[in-house]
């Protein structure tokens, strides 16, 4: 740690007390934070974010509200045929690239599609993803980087089909965040996607694509639902 780093953190200990007679010591400061953090207060929760029956199809509702299309599967071998039925039905090549969930594996063995495997280049049209999880209040669907599933992939291509499991689906954002804290390490990133990209900063008029996919395609897998 630098010098001019130690000494500032050093002078906010002063300031606040640490280390005084009569003040909690480095520990006890240690097991307050602690404490506050395994006993986060949870706020107030809307009625159509809690988690119940209907939230699946509220979040297929809320999902063609966004913009996005929508299909779903019985279990991830039925996928592939899901992918390809939806690029026959625009008129799209079928090349795409996909992240390294094994999940999507059993894309390469279709054949009529020419796939690829990794991070994203600028010339991919069509990026094949998993989201964690899905919320209903929203519509959105959340992905998280990892070895697996590299970032790019859910911004550079212009299609982005994006596939959930039924039973990730969740009632509220406080859900997913719940879960993603009980796991043993935090993801580096994680996004929230809600329908294309688009903007309506030009004259007001909506422009689809303006920082990210122009068409999203959510598959929803009711494997184990």
């Amino acid at each position: 740690m630098s010098t001019s780093r130690n000494s500032i953190l050093e002078g906010i200990r002063r300031s606040s007390g640490v280390g005084r007679p009569g003040t909690p010591s480095e520990s006890e400061r240690q097991q307050t934070v602690q404490a506050r953090l395994n006993d986060t207060p949870v706020g107030i929760v809307p009625q159509r974010a809690e988690d119940d029956k209907g939230c699946l199809a509220r979040f297929k509702e809320m999902v063609l509200a966004s913009a996005a299309s929508l299909a779903e599967v019985p279990n991830w071998a039925a996928v592939p045929e899901a992918v390809v039925s939806f690029l026959k039905e625009r008129n799209l090549p079928m090349v795409l690239t996909t992240s390294l969930d094994p999940r999507l594996a059993a894309l390469q063995d279709h054949g009529l599609l020419t796939v690829r495997r990794g991070v994203a280049l600028p010339q991919d049209l069509i990026g094949v993803v998993t989201a964690v999880g899905g919320v209903a209040e929203t519509g959105s669907l959340v992905l998280t980087s990892g070895p697996d599933a590299p970032t790019s992939l859910n911004f550079l291509p212009d299609i982005h089909i994006i596939c959930v499991q039924a039973v990730d689906v969740a009632g509220g954002f406080e859900t997913v965040w719940a879960r993603l804290r009980a796991q043993d390490s935090m993801p580096r990133t994680v996004n929230l996607i809600t329908g294309p990209s688009r903007t309506g900063d030009i004259e007001q008029t909506i422009l689809m694509g303006a920082h990210g996919p122009r068409q999203v395609h959510v598959i929803v897998v009711n494997d184990g639902a």
